[in-house]
């Protein structure tokens, strides 16, 4: 159990790095959903784990993973809709994964359009083709960030009330 007098600060940083979590839905810099997950994770352990955060931690996970993968979903089906091939939004989609690994999440999604873009051209040889793809696959990622960010206020609500209104047990 965490001490009284360290309490207050204790959750003080766990709401600030969910605030943050949050933040960066927003803002594409930081792994948001894992953030929020993690510091809930932090919270419960450090509290103690009951049967009821149990089940609250196992919904926020899946919730994180869903929310984790979303992005390739919704930005996947948005291209495909507009007539993307499967190469191009496969492609696009491994150039996401890998610019965001070694650059930023808007590195990574500067790297799908671009990877969309190139083989689309390539394929369809017409730029405007090309172009109405990546705009359908950026636009199926501003609808993700939409969804990410109402997925991240759940975790938290989640947590809340978890942790501060269900009874222990």
């Amino acid at each position: 159990m965490i001490e009284n007098w360290t309490q207050t600060a204790f959750l003080a940083v766990i709401i600030f790095v969910m605030l943050l979590g949050l933040a960066g839905l927003i803002i594409p810099v930081l792994p948001g959903l894992v953030m929020i997950w993690l510091a809930a994770l932090v919270y419960w352990i450090a509290t103690g784990f009951t049967w009821i955060t149990w089940v609250a931690f196992a919904i926020l996970t899946i919730l994180m993973i869903v929310g984790s993968v979303i992005d390739n979903i919704l930005m996947g089906a948005s291209a495909r809709m507009s007539g993307a091939s499967w190469l191009g939004i496969g492609i696009a989609l491994l150039a996401g994964v890998l610019g965001s690994i070694f650059m930023t999440p808007i590195g990574g999604l500067l790297l799908a359009l671009l990877g969309i873009f190139i083989v689309e051209i390539l394929r369809l040889r017409d730029w405007r083709k090309a172009l109405n793809s990546t705009t359908s696959m950026a636009i199926g990622c501003g609808s993700s960030a939409f969804v990410r960010f109402g997925i991240g206020c759940l975790m938290v609500l989640i947590w809340v009330i978890a942790s501060f209104y269900l009874p222990m047990g």
